[in-house]
């Protein structure tokens, strides 16, 4: 447990050094993000290691309709991500589609797997998400709207979230979890 929570520290401190300690992030110039970058996989490691290793108390059981929902949200979410770096329609009206995509990852883990574990990785990294679109909010103005893209980035969006989520599924029962059951 305790490593899960020191790997959602971690996490939250390299992605909210910029936000935070503007002039500490200035100071470490052009290495900010080789930092930032290390922090994060030092994070997510430790989450890992925390997370598997924790034999935490069942909330619920699982349910076959949670297991489902759960694969449609991680489509969406992936969805939302693509759409981010490729600039598509949908980023015209969600002014945080990254951070949107993690949120509906969060809520839709947290309720596929009903463990405190999960709870406390999933649902801290959620609350980590909409924090952070509050923080951005408050400091950043709102973003100037831009012309919609073409169909093609639409189509190149939906088929790398299709893609993505059938490698990420496969990535899952590399390590013995069957996110299709």
């Amino acid at each position: 447990m305790i490593w899960l929570i020191v790997g959602l520290a971690l996490w939250i401190g390299a992605h909210w050094l910029k936000r935070l300690a503007p002039g500490l992030r200035r100071q470490m110039g052009d290495r900010g993000p080789l930092v930032v970058a290390v922090l994060s996989v030092a994070a997510i490691v430790l989450m890992v290691i925390g997370y598997r290793g924790w034999d935490s108390p069942i909330l619920w059981n699982r349910a076959s309709w949670a297991i489902h929902l759960n694969n449609l949200a991680m489509l969406v979410a992936l969805y939302l991500y693509a759409a981010s770096g490729m600039k598509t329609r949908i980023t015209r009206v969600i002014r945080h589609p990254q951070l949107t995509a993690v949120v509906i990852w969060a809520v839709a883990h947290v309720l596929a797997n009903g463990t405190v574990a999960a709870l406390v990785l999933f649902g801290g990294l959620g609350l980590w998400a909409l924090a952070s679109i509050a923080l951005i909010n408050a400091q950043d103005a709102a973003p100037i709207p831009r012309p919609a893209a073409p169909l093609g980035k639409e189509v190149g969006a939906i088929i790398g979230a299709v893609l993505v989520t059938g490698a990420i599924g496969w990535i899952h029962m590399w390590f013995g979890l069957s996110p299709f059951r």
